[in-house]
């Protein structure tokens, strides 16, 4: 027998005296649940009753390790901005329990990449500081052209098929996809193989995207890291010829800043560099395409709303995209790992223990949002949490932003008429997901 010790994910320390409330008894398993999340009205109504019953929520699923449910949009902003006290190296996302066990047995470590997600300072920040230049305003001002000339295509494209299609399948996963593959620098051809490997990540819990149909929604945990894995691989191999084509061959793309980066004067690592990439391909479009498609569907479930858009898309555009973003939320959760004690909302968090930060719950609270379960195109204020705060705010929101307004005043300037053609599905997926099938009937 080895004398080496297998390395195990931290046990998170529990007070014998600490017991889940009626509330958190009641919702722990739903809220981590990937089929919940594929239903919004369950969803928010566990979050609801956290909310008003036991808004900082200690709680104790099945097959997850422990953590505290953080639902008001004030406490996820308490906890966000104290990057130091509150971290994402320990665990940055939900994973179960014998699937993290697994992870540390292979890696020594909580992950299989190191992107900025899983990432602190200063090593975050150095990496951060890579590519922010291109994701800023000024330099995303540089690409609405662009943006405008693609979202004119895919409305175009829309428009060519006769009246009837699936806007989240024929549009929404496109669109962003084209533009995030143009800044990274990854050819056209190489665009359908990026989404599939995308869907593979954020939907690995879906049946529908999942790599290996074969599995259940907890699965094997062996066969479902392995299949994570075979993606991830997939990924390695097409941006380590990347790394080396642009060190060869340098271009006016991200792939370029990343295949030549340098923190204190050295290459950044291989694994760095390749969680890099996929980083920037994977969540460079898929939260955008949920949530233009999320918006849209938000119109159609509301014809007021949807005419207040056809009358004025230009007027209505800035303040319906950041409706969308905030009825959608694509990124469910992060988490965070105390430092050091802390009380929060009279609850005393100690140190080593996770926090799930609750980004639906947080764009519902009653204290922050007027009838947060309308969908309001004109919404203002709107002091959406969907991407994040502090130094972990989302990198890309800038270019979502404008890529959503391109779309939405270049479709709904020019259609007529457009309904729902059928009922639209969602993904499971607790980490990251929104539509996967919105069938719309239209006339231009």
């Amino acid at each position: 027998m080895s004398d080496t010790a297998v390395a195990q994910p931290p046990e998170t320390k529990k007070d014998p005296s600490r017991q889940m409330s009626d509330a958190a008894r009641a919702t722990s398993d739903l809220i981590v649940s990937p089929d919940v999340y594929a239903h919004m009205d369950q969803l928010d109504a566990a979050f609801s009753r956290l909310r008003a019953e036991d808004p900082v929520a200690w709680c104790e699923p099945e097959a997850f390790r422990p953590f505290w449910a953080v639902t008001k949009h004030a406490d996820i902003m308490e906890v966000s901005r104290q990057n130091k006290l509150f971290t994402n190296g320990e665990r940055e996302m939900l994973s179960y329990e014998s699937a993290e066990e697994r992870v540390y047995a292979q890696t020594g470590g909580p992950h299989l990449l190191k992107t900025l997600v899983q990432l602190d300072d200063p090593m975050h920040y150095k990496l951060r500081h890579l590519t922010q230049d291109w994701f800023m305003p000024h330099k995303v001002k540089t690409r609405e052209d662009a943006i405008r000339t693609i979202a004119k295509e895919f409305v175009d494209r829309m428009e060519d098929m006769g009246g009837e299609c699936d806007f989240q399948q024929d549009i929404a996963l496109y669109y962003p996809l084209r533009i995030i593959m143009q800044i990274l620098g990854v050819p056209v051809d190489d665009e359908p193989m990026m989404l599939k490997l995308t869907q593979e990540i954020f939907g690995a819990q879906d049946p529908d995207l999942m790599r290996d149909k074969s599995l259940s929604e907890q699965g094997d945990a062996d066969k479902g890291l392995s299949s994570i894995q075979e993606t991830l691989a997939q990924f390695f191999m097409y941006f380590t010829n990347i790394t080396q084509d642009r060190r060869d061959n340098p271009k006016d793309d991200v792939s370029t800043v990343i295949a030549n980066g340098t923190v204190d004067g050295e290459p950044i690592g291989q694994l760095e560099a390749m969680s890099y990439y996929i980083i920037v391909a994977a969540a460079g479009h898929d939260t955008t395409s949920a949530s233009t498609g999320g918006g849209v569907l938000g119109m159609l479930n509301n014809p007021a709303q949807l005419k207040k858009m056809m009358d004025d898309p230009k007027g209505m555009s800035r303040t319906a995209v950041d409706e969308a973003i905030r009825w959608t939320t694509p990124v469910k959760h992060f988490m965070r790992t105390a430092q050091d004690d802390y009380e929060l909302r009279g609850r005393k968090i100690l140190k080593g223990e996770s926090l799930l930060l609750c980004y639906p719950s947080g764009n519902r609270d009653e204290d922050v949002f007027n009838d947060p379960f309308e969908f309001r195109v004109d919404r203002s204020p709107n002091k959406i949490i969907s991407f994040g705060h502090g130094g972990h705010m989302c990198l890309g929101m800038h270019l979502a932003r404008l890529e959503m307004q391109a779309i939405y005043e270049e479709l709904f300037s020019r259609v007529k008429s457009i309904e729902l053609a059928g009922e639209p599905s969602f993904i499971r997926a607790n980490f990251v997901g929104g539509p996967k099938s919105i069938p719309v009937r239209y006339k231009f």
